[in-house]
Order: structure tokens, then C-alpha cells, then sequence
């Protein structure tokens, strides 16, 4: 049995965005889902989130859990059951620093998680990161520091823009073992506020492996933070997927 509802703080929450080549985007998702794209760019990326204090509702927050995670995702849209389009993120792989994420991900709450080493260090205005998956199929680092405006080069003419577009991307649905069925959840936030942050370095295993994104498909756009959020996970219902046809650009 899965807990609904679980709660807890995002102390820290980097979103790192790609924008991708909407065929390839569309190669790599299942169907019902589509690239939901902007500028005619498709936009994937990797969520970075420390969370503290995670509990059922019904525990004091001093009974919660802290852990690193990292979350690699593309921005889609699909049709629901009333035939209405929907938007949020389809996550192909998560990973988390807590052995009991990993344990009890896909059992307990929704979202099976890789196990994974972390090494952080956030000063409060700089923030390094290292990650590198138990299994040997995921690495990351990310080197940046607080910025004032999104760079040059984005898709996004500026911050509100960019906050829009990822802010309606609160329901994610996690690929898991079942290659058919899809982990749903909701992140529901007290308040949606982000900054933009500046990339020195950024580099991902699953971003750069040539054989699902061709060189030059997938580049960095650019980055934005978020601090001392209070947050809910709630739990969405499973979705079915299709691999035989990947849904079209």
C-alpha cells in the first residue's frame, strides 16, 4: 500500500534545462506523451532536489527523512481521458542518496529510485554537485552560482517566461520496471518561486551518451533555483505506456 500524501521541505531545488530536437525528444518518450516544446524546442533537463523532513502528514517534522535526489525529465503534454490536453514531466530515470528511497520507491510512494553517491557543497550563493549512480549508468556535476537574469543564449526571453513554462510541471510520471506502467505524482508547493541561476560546468551522463541524443540535439539552456519550499507529494494514479510507437513531435 502506497502512503498518499507525504510532506516535507525542498531546502534547495536546482531545475537544469536542455533544450533537445523535438524528433529525438519524441524518439525517447512513450506514448500517450508528446514533447511539449517552446520556440520550437523541446525542453528536458535534470531536477536537483534536496528534501528534508520527509514524512507522512500524520508525523511531526522532526520524524522526517533528508536526502539528495536528482531526476532526469522531459517537459510533455498528452491527451487525458476527456480528451483534453494535460502537461507535466516524464521521468526516465531517478536517483536518490537515501537507501530507503531506493527501497521503498515504487512501493511505499511512487517513483522507483537508483541508488546514488552525492557530494554537494552550497554555500548559499554557489553550489557544486556530484553524482555518480551504485549501478555505474548515471553521473552528473553541475558548478554554478546565483545569478540575476537567465543567459543570453535561452529560448526564454526572460525569468517569468521560463517560470511559467516549468511551473505547470508539477505531475510526473516515473518509468519503472514495468516497462507499461508509469508511477504518478503530484509536487504540490505552498508558493512557486524561481531564481536564475548561472552554469559554469554542467555535465550528464544520460544527456551525452550519442545514442539516444545525436550530436548537437540536446544543449544547455539554462538553469533556475529554488529555496525553502514547503512542500506535498501526493500520489496520482498510474498511467499505461506505450513503447511500440512513440507519440509524434
Amino acid at each position: 500500500m502506497r502512503l498518499p500524501v507525504i510532506h516535507g521541505l525542498i531546502r534547495r531545488r536546482l531545475l537544469v534545462n536542455f533544450r533537445v530536437d523535438p524528433g529525438v525528444a519524441a524518439r525517447l518518450l512513450p506514448a500517450p506523451f508528446r514533447p511539449k516544446t517552446h520556440q520550437g524546442h523541446a525542453l528536458a533537463g535534470i531536477c536537483l532536489i534536496r528534501l528534508e523532513g520527509i514524512r507522512p502528514g500524520w508525523l511531526p517534522r522532526w520524524c522526517g527523512l533528508s536526502s539528495e535526489n536528482a531526476a532526469h525529465r522531459f517537459a510533455v503534454e498528452w491527451d487525458g481521458p476527456d480528451g483534453r490536453p494535460e502537461q507535466g514531466v516524464y521521468i526516465p530515470r531517478r536517483d536518490t542518496s537515501l537507501w530507503l528511497n531506493h527501497l521503498a520507491g515504487g512501493r511505499v510512494f511512487p517513483g522507483e529510485h537508483g541508488w546514488a553517491d552525492f557530494t554537494v557543497h552550497d554555500d548559499g550563493t554557489r553550489i557544486d554537485l556530484l553524482a555518480r549512480s551504485r549501478d555505474g549508468r548515471m553521473s552528473l556535476e553541475v558548478r554554478a552560482h546565483e545569478s540575476d537574469a537567465l543567459p543570453g543564449s535561452s529560448c526564454f526571453a526572460s525569468l517569468a517566461e521560463a517560470s511559467a513554462f516549468f511551473e505547470t510541471g508539477s505531475l510526473g510520471y516515473s518509468a519503472t520496471r514495468d516497462c507499461c506502467r508509469l508511477d504518478g505524482i503530484r509536487l504540490a508547493t505552498d508558493r512557486w518561486e524561481v531564481r536564475p541561476l548561472a552554469v559554469e560546468r554542467v555535465r550528464s551522463s544520460y544527456f551525452a551518451d550519442p545514442a539516444s541524443f545525436p550530436p548537437g540535439s540536446a544543449v544547455f539552456d539554462h538553469a533556475l533555483l529554488m529555496r525553502d519550499i514547503t512542500h506535498r507529494w501526493v500520489a496520482a494514479p498510474d498511467l499505461r505506456a506505450d513503447w511500440r510507437q512513440s507519440a509524434p513531435a
